[in-house]
């Protein structure tokens, strides 16, 4: 079962803002979450030109000739005839065009000389400790040098994309105080070069996501006020086109997710569900981008925390899936025993463990209930397939018979334990044995939201309750192979039995 690594990371859609703290990472007290930028290349412009069609006029011989005229150029108009025009009158019509052609370039050097002396006023307002001077000292001479480029060249998307980027990195200067109107108002300047980047190139996938982070940290500085509402919205959108642009991003979409959450906060309570429901979908597809993507893995945990905690307040379960409070909180804590099994060192994802390990199913990682065939019969009747209780662990996953329940409180037998000792056949994925877990869709298969797991000894199908319980049996089964395959068992382990 293959396993994606870690990109590196340098201007690109994994890496802005990437501190020693992840900045991707919301903490389980609601805190706000920090977002994580890529250069793509010129388009080919086409150009259609226009063909004039030049006429002559026969002359008769015999006929007197009149004296002759100036060259004449013909015009065909659709339904109007052939108007003469003097080359005098063409020249004067080239010549008065050539100076509106001037006289908007003048302006629109004007108008990109105005916008710089703003930016440049922003920027030359920043202040700071030595090192964050010496790095504003490298913002500002950038600055300069993009501004000219615009000046030089107004259509070079690449010059405004670079300049929004110096803006974005120049407001992140600003430390003095976080709600100060310099940061704003960078920020917003480098919403406007980026929004003129893409109109000169649409297609600047990293364009919209960098713009995308830009109004979300405008969105931070408004609080929970309308403002605030109107720019996670702008933020989503941004973010939504950067996927569809560019749909291998697994930090695209994980920052997706983020703008979602921080909007269900501030909408009506009637949009609050809706809303969360999607933010859980693209941290879902960030994980299945990158099995290992830890702050994706625990921002889906704390998505999941909030919905647990709304709905036990409410004491309705999630509209359109049966899934009570404690199913949610389980869920959750399964997510967070992942991403701290992923990166143990991570502090945010120890204190986030520290309170929800005990939701978990100890000494289990999950435990629910699975319709599967008889043992060694895969393709027996429908009539035949039964639901089972299931148990998942750090070494893999096992049928449990109802009588057997109690006494597999314990814990799964080891792997390297003698399985002949079970007195009735059961159905058992040794983890190091998986190849791959996928949805499966099969006519032979009995109804419902159904699981193919490929292992070394054979295909083994399982049917889910629903498609909610479908999604976190095969995002539990993927992780628990993930921290396998990263060599970060025992620490699982550890979280679980100890």
């Amino acid at each position: 079962m293959s396993t994606n690594g870690d990109p590196s990371q340098l201007r690109n859609p994994d890496s802005k803002f990437y501190p020693g703290e992840d900045d991707s990472i919301q903490s389980m007290d609601g805190s706000s979450p920090h977002d994580n930028v890529d250069h793509s290349s010129k388009l080919n412009q086409s150009v259609l030109s226009n063909v004039n069609h030049i006429d002559s006029t026969i002359v008769d011989p015999t006929h007197k000739q009149e004296p002759p005229k100036e060259p004449t150029i013909t015009a065909l108009q659709k339904d109007h005839g052939r108007p003469i025009v003097t080359m005098r009158e063409l020249l004067s019509e080239l010549k008065n065009g050539e100076s509106s052609a001037a006289l908007v370039h003048s302006k629109e050097i004007k108008h990109h000389r105005e916008q710089s002396s703003v930016a440049m006023a922003l920027i030359n307002n920043i202040g700071g400790s030595d090192e964050g001077q010496s790095r504003h000292r490298m913002l500002k001479f950038a600055a300069k040098r993009y501004a000219s480029a615009i000046e030089r060249n107004p259509d070079d998307y690449d010059a405004l994309y670079n300049w929004a980027l110096v803006l974005q990195e120049s407001a992140d200067n600003v430390n003095s105080d976080t709600n100060s109107p310099s940061k704003d108002s960078l920020l917003e300047e480098a919403c406007k070069k980026y929004d003129e980047a893409t109109r000169l190139n649409p297609a600047l996938h990293d364009a919209y996501y960098n713009w995308a982070i830009a109004i979300s940290d405008r969105a931070k500085l408004h609080g929970r006020t309308k403002e605030a509402e109107e720019l996670w919205k702008q933020a989503t959108k941004k973010y939504e086109k950067a996927v569809q642009l560019n749909w291998n991003s697994p930090q695209a979409l994980n920052n997706w997710g983020l703008a979602l959450q921080e909007l269900s906060t501030i909408v009506p309570a009637r949009e609050k569900q809706t809303i969360v429901r999607s933010a859980i979908s693209k941290f879902r597809a960030a994980i299945q981008l990158q099995f290992d993507f830890h702050r994706a893995i625990y921002n889906l945990g704390t998505v999941l925390y909030g919905l647990a905690e709304d709905t036990s307040r409410t004491g309705v379960p999630v509209v359109g899936h049966a899934v009570s409070s404690s199913e949610l909180y389980s869920q959750c804590a399964i997510y967070i025993a992942a991403a701290h099994a992923l990166k143990p060192n991570y502090s945010v994802y120890s204190s986030a463990l520290n309170l929800v390990r005990s939701m978990l199913p100890l000494p289990f990682l999950k435990v629910g209930y699975l319709t599967t065939p008889p043992v060694l019969n895969p393709v027996a009747p429908h009539s035949d397939w039964k639901r089972f209780q299931f148990v998942l662990n750090h070494e893999g996953l096992v049928q449990i018979h109802d009588d057997e329940q109690k006494q597999m409180a314990k814990g799964i037998p080891s792997i390297s334990g003698d399985k002949t000792t079970n007195v009735r056949p059961a159905i058992r994925v040794d983890i190091p044995d998986v190849v791959s877990v996928t949805t499966c869709s099969d006519l032979t298969l009995p109804p419902g939201p159904s699981i193919f797991i490929d292992t070394i000894r054979g295909p083994i199908f399982l049917i889910a309750d629903s498609w909610e319980y479908l999604d976190t049996w095969l995002d539990a089964i993927q992780l628990v192979y993930t921290i396998f395959a990263r060599g970060k068992t025992d620490v699982l382990a550890g979280i679980i039995t100890g």
